[in-house]
């Protein structure tokens, strides 16, 4: 077994005398990345504007932890657990390193053996090789370094935004099923806008599909509870975005040629 929790400290003396703008950034960092996903996404998809939004939204997405956190609790964003813990560390990664593995071993076998042949996936290359178009990408080593920063860059961000901040936040104010479970559903709002978009209907499929990201959200949740660190959960989730990656890059390929 993986380290074990100790008890929820108390909150510091600024969280705990500001429980109300607590609980309104926590509710903001659940809802932004969607609302910026279906503007930038949906909204403005095929636009000149696109990019910009998507910059600036995620500027925002990404630096409203780390102010808040400054601003509220007294000092600069350390990236430490969400509680204290003990070791643990080594068998995290372990673990972390054998689930992202076996995300992108299901993604994979998923994608050839089941999902390409479907006819509910029809649309979904053409969707991928316009979107992928839309960043300027053209060829295959551009297609790489969009690989690489969505899979390492983008996943780390990611778990800072997700597990340090949303998770972290809410295991202080829930029990630890309640907080992994609201976290996972936020997590996985914005991803039910990008398969829906690019499946072309927000049908059974999409929420079927985007049920995966939220077990991957509850997993990964877990992993940053049971270590104190984002290290496993970023392992993993940077392995399942490289599997996701390269699907994207067979689908872009076999429409751009």
């Amino acid at each position: 077994m993986l380290a074990k929790v100790d008890p929820v400290p108390p909150l510091p003396g600024p969280l705990a005398r500001s429980g109300g703008e607590g609980a309104a950034a926590l509710v903001f960092a659940c809802l932004f990345p969607t609302l910026a996903t279906w503007l930038y996404f949906i909204q403005l998809s095929g636009t000149g504007w696109a990019m910009h939004a998507y910059a600036a939204t995620k500027i925002i997405q990404f630096a409203f932890p780390a102010i808040w956190v400054w601003a509220r609790e007294g000092g600069p964003p350390l990236l430490g657990p969400a509680k204290p813990v003990r070791g643990g560390m080594g068998r995290g990664l372990l673990f972390s390193l054998i689930s992202g593995l076996t995300i992108v071993a299901v993604l994979l076998l998923s994608w050839r053996a089941v999902l390409a042949a479907s006819p509910a996936f029809e649309r979904a290359p053409a969707a991928v090789a316009e979107k992928v178009a839309s960043f300027g990408i053209d060829s295959g080593a551009k297609f790489l370094v969009l690989a690489a920063f969505y899979s390492v860059i983008h996943s780390f961000l990611e778990e800072y935004y997700w597990r340090w901040f949303a998770f972290g936040r809410l295991s202080r104010r829930l029990p630890f099923a309640a907080a992994a479970v609201v976290s996972a559903l936020a997590f996985t709002s914005h991803h039910v806008l990008v398969v829906g978009h690019f499946l072309g209907s927000f049908g059974v499929l999409t929420f079927a599909v985007s049920l995966i990201v939220t077990a991957a959200g509850l997993l990964w949740a877990w992993l940053y509870h049971r270590t104190g660190h984002l290290a496993g959960p970023w392992l993993s989730h940077a392995l399942a975005d490289a599997g996701l990656m390269w699907i994207g890059y067979e689908m872009w390929r076999g429409v751009a040629g």
